[in-house]
């Protein structure tokens, strides 16, 4: 006997199955046209059943943001990029404790970084790939340089314990409506390409150039030397990802499922997702707060205009919809990564009907008390 999506306990995450596989498919062969190694990142979804369809699809490995990732994605891949530089010892034993079966990589931007990596490699006797992270653009870390991404190449390749591989950059900054990147990708690939000479020069050619990010992932071929991508997003999509044109309003797989609860007051309903369910990230631009936190599916006029922890506020001031108390409605996300994380268990449908459900396995951050390393 089915289950329909009206019978389960709201609020919580479901997942257009059909949506969910038609974006894995197009982004493996984007990847395959254009001859980019395809490393989601993980951080979106946090399910090895996932993980698992991207590998099916070609991806070469998996990019991880925490221990806890890296540890349950060691399940599904045996070849983890891990995006964020461990710092303090624990987490660095932690990180380097992985299992041997996995060929391991981490990103690091400074000299302290890379050197307590590889201390900690050199006592377990195992070596560390290492990708050196350079700032092009996003102003949040990276060496801020062509000439200190040299110096810290040098650093690393030269640390025992560690395997220089090559560079990652991430373009977050990057975030327009894809028709209108151009500019700021000419700069991206001028960037990129005067670090790219410098360590060339230098007899220090990347094996990897990896970027990220599914704002730009569509466009990152025309990115001269980029050999490999790291998207997350693109499994699900969300509304800041439709709302720059990065994926269509139908390619949004991931909704969060909620009942009207309140009609109470006049031009509102109130539904039982608040920021606990849907979290409080803002649309870019300086409109940002008058479009909401989200927006219903079939509804995109309708949005959460305002939170609390446990109620969401509807906005009816431009549809003739008139809602119900007891109605279900189907809420898109402003940043999909969180609200998974926000969530234990997302379900999977088919139109109405529940086929499958699964739990978010690498969410939190999950180690053994105390957490020290000596």
């Amino acid at each position: 006997m089915p289950i329909y999506i009206h019978e389960i306990e709201t609020p919580i995450p479901v997942v257009d199955l059909d949506r969910l596989a038609a974006n894995l498919d197009t982004m493996a062969a984007y990847c395959a046209v254009h001859g980019l190694a395809l490393r989601p990142h993980v951080k979106t979804h946090k399910a090895p059943r996932i993980a698992a369809d991207q590998m099916r699809l070609g991806a070469v490995g998996l990019t991880c943001a925490t221990p806890r990732e890296l540890e349950v994605m060691s399940e599904v891949s045996d070849d983890l990029l891990l995006a964020h530089p461990p710092i303090g010892w624990p987490k660095i034993h932690r990180v380097v404790g992985i299992s041997r079966e996995v060929r391991l990589a981490v990103a690091v931007d400074t000299v302290e970084a890379a050197t307590r990596l590889a201390r900690v490699a050199r006592d377990v006797g195992r070596f560390v790939g290492v990708r050196v992270e350079v700032d092009l653009g996003m102003r949040r870390m990276g060496a801020p340089t062509p000439e200190a991404a040299l110096d810290l190449v040098r650093h690393v390749a030269g640390l025992t314990g560690l395997r220089y591989e090559g560079i990652l950059f991430y373009p977050g900054h990057i975030r327009q409506p894809v028709r209108e990147q151009d500019a700021a990708l000419a700069q991206l690939r001028a960037d990129l390409g005067r670090v790219l000479e410098m360590l060339a020069d230098d007899d220090l050619e990347p094996q990897v150039v990896s970027g990220g990010s599914t704002p730009l992932a569509w466009r990152i071929h025309e990115v001269d030397g980029v050999t490999e991508v790291r998207p997350g997003t693109y499994v699900f999509n969300d509304r800041t990802t439709a709302e720059i044109g990065a994926c269509a309003w139908e390619d949004c797989a991931l909704t969060v499922l909620a009942t009207v609860i309140s009609t109470a007051v006049p031009g509102q309903a109130v539904i039982d997702a608040g920021s606990k369910a849907l979290g409080r990230e803002p649309l870019a631009g300086p409109d940002s707060a008058a479009k909401g936190y989200g927006a219903l599916l079939d509804r995109p006029e309708v949005t959460v205009a305002r939170m609390s922890e446990e109620h969401g506020i509807l906005d009816l001031s431009r549809t003739s919809w008139v809602p119900e108390v007891g109605d279900v409605v189907r809420v898109v996300p402003n940043h999909v990564c969180v609200v998974v994380h926000l969530n234990d268990l997302v379900y999977g449908v088919r139109g109405e009907v529940v086929e499958t459900h699964w739990p978010v396995t690498a969410r939190g951050r999950e180690t053994e008390w105390p957490a020290v390393a000596r």
